[in-house]
């Protein structure tokens, strides 16, 4: 239910094989509850033929008159349907010219009528012409939108496809077998482009798991039900199988729409039954939970990361992340379990620990540490260390009215502090999405020569994690954000914190660099840092499983951190902290998606770099297929010093 008491229904059209009154039509599906009406765009039985005079200057107009509905009904209503019966890939050169000349002569009229959508229907592989013909309209239009029709689980091959359709023979099987491929086939030749969008038919027969994640990867904007797929419950109302219906609910997660073809076969309960009973379905999805509900509207949007070492951070940014309901109170947990290992219990009233917060923006840190030595007992004394001078505002303002004598506050880069003794414990929040991308190494380094010989660091060790991704919507969203005055194809060597929505998994994240802090010699009796890891410099390959054909779009990167003991905070999906949303995963693109196949092992490499100045990262895959190394020298994305 909506939080303004109204019920909330899903989005749902009908589907019409013709319609020899379109007025009619439109308003007995409106009646029934339906939001939209998919109807060929003109008689499915036309026959036309541009090379015979006579049938080709026939009198008469080709489809219903533009005068039938106001223009705000054509552009809301109606979704046009291309006769599915053109054979735009025909071996028949006639047959062929014919069915392009129908083709373009329809989404003309589509264009010209102002349509939302055109849907088009693949069958089977051979769609090579249909996408040069789709790609040509796409790449010339700004409006016209292609609903590409595609089943999810691929009928059995017809001697129809075969032998009138052109289909070769020999490769037939390999061909049909995954409708998936008849997809990433047309979107491929039409340059992934963005007005492109795909429709899945269910089928009867569901495909596996994994096929089923693979398709939530894609972007589909609707979801086509046949009353054929639905059963009839004991009150005699239509009902899905059980199958269907969580299938259903995985995608309504994608805000899908829904589009019922077919003609009633519950007659005693009327069409309107079917659009209740989705809604139904609806209503019973699986409702956000806490870290939705913060990202809702930042769903697949690129961010640039922070970068708060280099930049002053405002207060509505410092505001969003003090919002976290877990964080902090993982914090204040880890806190209290150092402050006991330090002191004795017997020494809690006679020893004062010296706790340093390192980069303490607003102070949650400092109040999470005041709580936590309360609740330890332990005599404490804090200094606040920040450089952002605005940000030193406001911590001077919590010392006047709360904190008192207790903080010392300390405005200065924490690399350029002298102070006057050392600490006990540090205390950080400098991790980025991908662990370290936010110079937690460089600035806790920087911070060493202040730490007492047992001085305890929280976090203590963080590791970041990848994993390859499948995401049309994101590469194509990455494809879009190029700036002026940078190199050709920087779009793609920039990493982006983003909400994962619209995107799958193709194998499980994996760890790649580790930092530990304090940084010891391996004695541990002094802070001489070891020689070998003197360098924050970390190269890493990693080799992923692929269990199925998909396409790679890039990498998504992920961290897991521990702050101290069993203490720990992570946004890895399988050990997601859960309810934690200060950080969204960070995306990685490729240049070019790389097509993967079935048992292919994915080898990638990372690196991360340093100079005096910046720190980057550079990436590239060598199996199956080697890739560029992108941003190489940081040349389109530095992280400063």
């Amino acid at each position: 239910m909506s939080t303004n008491g109204t019920t909330e229904r899903v989005s749902c059209g009908m589907d019409l094989a013709f319609s020899s009154d379109l007025n009619s039509d439109l308003d007995q599906s409106l009646d029934l509850g339906f939001d939209f009406i998919c109807v060929p765009i003109v008689h499915p039985r036309l026959t036309r033929d541009f090379f015979h005079e006579k049938v080709k200057n026939r009198v008469g107009p080709l489809s219903r008159s533009d005068f039938l509905l106001s223009s705000q009904d054509w552009t809301t209503l109606i979704v046009a349907k291309i006769t599915p019966t053109l054979q735009l890939d025909s071996m028949n050169e006639i047959v062929r010219h014919n069915a392009e000349h129908s083709f373009n002569q329809e989404v003309a009229l589509a264009n010209h009528l102002g349509l939302p959508a055109i849907m088009v229907q693949l069958k089977n592989m051979n769609n090579i012409n249909l996408a040069r013909n789709v790609n040509a309209i796409a790449i010339n239009s700004h409006f016209t939108l292609f609903w590409v029709k595609v089943p999810m689980t691929a009928p059995i091959v017809l001697c129809d496809d075969i032998f009138n359709g052109g289909l070769d023979l020999s490769t037939a099987e390999n061909s049909n077998n995954d409708s998936w491929k008849w997809w990433n086939q047309l979107r491929i030749l039409c340059n992934y482009n963005k007005k492109l969008i795909l429709v899945l038919e269910i089928t009867a027969d569901l495909p596996s798991d994994a096929e089923i994640t693979r398709w939530l990867g894609e972007p589909v904007k609707a979801i086509i039900l046949s009353t054929k797929l639905f059963l009839t419950n004991r009150k005699g109302y239509p009902v899905l199988p059980r199958s269907h219906q969580l299938l259903l609910k995985k995608f309504f997660k994608l805000d899908v729409q829904l589009v019922l073809t077919g003609k009633n076969r519950h007659k005693s309960k009327g069409l309107s039954c079917y659009k209740l009973y989705l809604d139904h379905l609806f209503q019973q999805r699986e409702m956000p939970d806490q870290i939705s509900k913060f990202s809702k509207g930042y769903e697949d949007y690129l961010q640039c990361p922070l970068q708060p070492l280099m930049d002053n951070l405002q207060s509505q940014t410092y505001e969003i992340f003090e919002k976290d309901p877990v964080k902090y109170t993982s914090y204040q947990q880890a806190i209290y379990l150092a402050l006991l290992d330090k002191v004795k219990e017997e020494s809690k009233d006679k020893i004062v620990l010296t706790v340093m917060v390192l980069g303490a923006g607003r102070g949650p840190l400092v109040t999470a540490a005041l709580k936590a030595a309360a609740e330890a007992k332990c005599l404490i004394k804090v200094y606040a260390v920040e450089k952002n001078p605005n940000a030193v505002v406001t911590l001077e303002n919590l010392k006047s009215d709360f904190w008192g004598d207790k903080v010392t506050i300390v405005s200065c880069d924490m690399r350029f502090w002298e102070p006057k003794e050392k600490a006990d414990i540090i205390i950080s929040e400098l991790l980025g999405s991908f662990g370290d991308n936010e110079l937690s190494p460089e600035c806790l380094d920087g911070a060493e020569r202040f730490l007492k010989p047992k001085c305890i660091s929280i976090p203590c060790s963080y590791t970041s994690y990848v994993a390859p991704l499948q995401s049309s919507k994101l590469w194509n969203e990455a494809k879009l954000c190029r700036e002026s005055g940078k190199p050709v194809d920087s779009q793609f060597e920039t990493p982006y914190v983003v909400r994962l929505h619209n995107s799958q998994l193709i194998s499980d994240p994996q760890p790649l660099f580790t930092f530990d802090h304090p940084r010891r010699d391996v004695t541990g009796s002094n802070f001489i840092m070891m020689k070998q890891n003197l360098s924050n410099e970390r190269y890493g390959e990693l080799k992923f499983p692929v269990a199925l054909d998909t396409v790679l779009h890039g990498f998504s990167g992920y961290f897991h951190c521990i702050l101290y003991k069993n203490v720990s905070i992570s946004i890895v999906p399988d050990t997601h902290t859960p309810g934690m949303f200060s950080w969204f995963p960070i995306y990685f693109p490729l240049k070019e998606p790389i097509l993967l196949k079935k048992t292919d092992i994915l080898t990638v490499h990372f690196w991360r770099l340093v100079n005096e100045k910046n720190v980057w990262y550079e990436w590239c895959t060598s199996t199956p297929q080697q890739t560029h190394i992108h941003n190489p020298k940081g040349r389109s994305y530095i992280i400063g010093l």
